[in-house]
């Protein structure tokens, strides 16, 4: 995949790192007994909590309290409502791809979850003399990878990766700051901001919110009871409602309910389609679809719903022996990847699978006893056609605004 993968160390996995999970199972209802049951009923209190604090903060940018920043050049917010497990960054290159093809030149912001800080700082293009902090993270210039995963974070990673040569990726928890090194440095003339629904403090000029096909509102409650970041009415923010991971047209109550609280914004649905199996520690190397059929395969992942990989393998005609969870965007021990090789082996596994996001920080197992690959996911529109093409249309020649658009703007940046 790329020199200098991160070796991780034996041992067990961080006391916080497993109670994320736990809490992850908690809410997604995957644990059981007292008390998870006890979790639940606090957790649901510290909900309400959290509904009003979302509530308050979005009046605060709508009246103009709280300003947002505008950097000359249009931002596209790809987003959701739920805190994870809509197949955000398949689409996020998905719509890179198509803004390049148009000769257009963006560039990804992203947050980097659970990337590393910077030991020494990166140099930029050999001149700058900045501290680590002074600018954002380049994870991608668009011509060469200059982080590693850890530094990167997997998804930011994982697009620069796939999205060379042409689109670079930029990694800062402060996304303003990250944009305007963007502008500046790389000479983006679109910004893409990763998972930009709730970074309000950062002007949007469209958002597209993701919804799954099946768990459009994940586990229907907020933030820690549930898995939602903002209840189901504000979907109304969206542009453009991308529905993924439909593996056949909605019906009509499901277009329905989408509707109720948006009906305007169109909707283009959207499938998740495997391409290929690739060996993760032998770069180009792959396999047909066709090869998980009858395999008795061992699966390792972590991400928000692992439950759909799963799923997605015994679709392909695998049979999975066992399949070993982690935390989303959890880094593997080193000695529970071994533990899970010998494991596969003694169960008489013809290969291991793991995620695509995972395959980026997969740590090299002591003994290569069984071929590890992952499976390559990509994004096909399967209803839509015309609003999809018609939302590159808006991105790429943006119509210009109506005195009442201009002014509702401005009411909502506090210009």
């Amino acid at each position: 995949m790329f020199p200098g993968r991160p070796v991780l160390d034996g041992g067990v996995s961080s006391v916080g790192q497993d109670l994320e999970k736990w809490g992850a199972d908690v809410i997604f209802g995957r644990e059981k007994g007292f008390w998870a049951t006890v979790a639940r009923l606090v957790f649901r209190v510290f909900s309400w909590l959290f509904a009003l604090l979302v509530r308050l903060r979005l009046l605060l940018f709508r009246s103009g309290l709280r300003d947002q920043a505008r950097l000359g050049v249009q931002v596209i917010s790809i987003g959701n409502l739920t805190m994870g497990g809509t197949g955000k960054t398949p689409v996020v290159e998905f719509f890179s791809k198509a803004l390049l093809a148009r000769g257009r030149r963006p560039v990804i912001l992203s947050r980097g979850y659970k990337s590393r800080k910077l030991e020494e700082r990166q140099v930029w293009r050999g001149e700058r003399e900045e501290e680590p902090g002074d600018f954002p993270k380049v994870v991608s210039d668009g011509e060469n990878l200059r982080l590693l995963v850890e530094y990167a974070g997997d998804e930011p990673f994982m697009l620069a990766k796939n999205l060379l040569p042409g689109v670079a990726v930029v990694v800062d928890r402060d996304r303003i700051k990250g944009g305007r090194f963007a502008v500046r440095e790389l000479g983006a003339d679109i910004l893409l901001l990763d998972d930009g629904l709730q970074y309000l403090k950062l002007a949007h000029a469209v958002d597209v919110v993701l919804v799954d096909a099946e768990k459009p509102f994940g586990t229907e409650a907020l933030i820690p009871r549930g898995t939602l970041r903002e209840p189901p009415c504000n979907l109304a923010r969206a542009n453009y409602i991308f529905v993924t991971r439909c593996h056949q047209p909605l019906r009509e109550d499901q277009i329905a309910r989408l509707q109720r609280y948006n009906k305007t914004a169109p909707i283009i649905q959207t499938n998740h389609v495997p391409q290929h199996l690739e060996k993760v520690f032998a770069e180009g190397e792959r396999l047909p679809l066709e090869a998980l059929q009858g395999k008795f395969v061992a699966a390792i992942s972590g991400i928000a719903v692992p439950e759909s990989f799963e799923r997605l393998l015994r679709e392909l005609g695998a049979e999975v022996l066992f399949h070993r969870t982690f935390g989303d965007h959890q880094v593997f021990p080193l000695k529970d990847v071994d533990a899970l090789c010998q494991r596969a082996l003694r169960r008489d596994a013809d290969l291991i699978v793991t995620t695509e996001k995972d395959a980026v920080r997969f740590p090299r197992p002591t003994e290569m006893i069984v071929p590890i690959y992952f499976l390559r996911i990509e994004v096909e529109i399967i209803e839509g056609e015309e609003e999809w093409q018609a939302c590159l249309e808006r991105i790429c020649h943006p119509p210009e605004l109506t005195a009442l658009e201009w002014w509702q703007q401005r009411l909502l940046s506090g210009k």
